[in-house]
C-alpha cells in the first residue's frame, strides 16, 4: 500500500496561511498539541522554497527531528545539512516516487502553490487544517485558484484553551481515509470513532 501524503497547515478563519508580508505570528500554540506525537506519524517532509526559507529564518537550517526533509526549489543551492535535500526536479514525480516507497506518512509541510500542484496531480491524500480564530483580512491564501475538489470529513477536534479547531479531511481517490487526530491531548472529539 502506498504511503499517504498529508497536507497539514494552520489557516486563519478567513483562509490565509500567512500574513501579507509572510508573517505567521498570529498562529497561536495550544498546550494540548503533542508535537512529538505528531512528528512520529511521518518520516518525510516535503515543502517549497518559501516555506523552507521561513523555517531557516527562525534559526537553524530547516531540519525537522527524525524526518527526511525534501525542499523543491529552482534557485536554492544544495543543502549542506544532513537530512535535507534540495531538489529542482518536478515535485509531482518525486512525491509519486516517495509515496511508492515503504515508510510512514509524508508530511506536505507547505506551501499553498506546492499543495495545489500536488492536489491537481492526484497525489494529496488528506487535508488537515488547524483553523486559528483570527481574521487577517489579507495575506497568502490557503491555495491558489484551481479545480474544485470535494473532501470528506474524517475527524475534528476543538481545543478550548486557544479556540483552534482541527479538521481532518480525506481526498476521494486517495490512499485510505485521513487518520484520526491522535496528537491532541484532552480535547473534545467529534467525528468517526476508531
Amino acid at each position: 500500500m502506498s504511503r499517504r501524503l498529508r497536507y497539514q497547515v494552520a489557516v486563519s478563519l478567513d483562509g490565509f496561511i500567512a500574513g501579507s508580508n509572510g508573517e505567521y505570528d498570529w498562529i497561536v500554540m495550544d498546550p494540548a498539541i503533542d508535537f512529538a506525537a505528531l512528528f512520529k506519524e511521518f518520516d518525510t517532509a516535503v515543502m517549497g522554497r518559501k516555506t523552507y526559507e521561513v523555517l531557516t529564518a527562525q534559526g537553524g537550517h530547516g531540519a525537522m527531528p527524525g524526518l527526511d526533509v525534501v525542499v523543491f526549489s529552482r534557485t536554492l543551492p544544495a543543502a549542506a545539512y544532513p537530512g535535507i535535500r534540495i531538489l529542482n526536479d518536478d515535485p509531482r514525480e518525486i512525491v509519486a516516487a516517495l509515496k511508492a516507497k515503504p515508510g510512514r506518512d509524508i508530511w506536505l509541510y507547505g506551501g499553498g502553490v506546492l499543495f495545489r500542484s500536488l492536489l491537481d496531480a492526484g497525489l494529496v491524500d488528506t487535508v488537515e487544517v488547524a483553523v486559528i480564530p483570527v481574521l487577517l483580512g489579507a495575506g497568502v491564501p490557503l491555495l491558489p485558484p484551481g479545480a474544485a475538489t470535494k473532501l470528506v470529513l474524517s475527524d475534528q477536534k476543538t481545543l478550548p484553551a486557544s479556540g483552534i479547531v482541527v479538521l481532518a479531511y480525506s481526498v476521494p481517490g486517495g490512499v485510505g481515509p485521513a487518520p484520526r487526530i491522535r496528537y491532541i491531548k484532552a480535547a473534545k472529539s467529534r467525528g468517526r470513532q476508531a
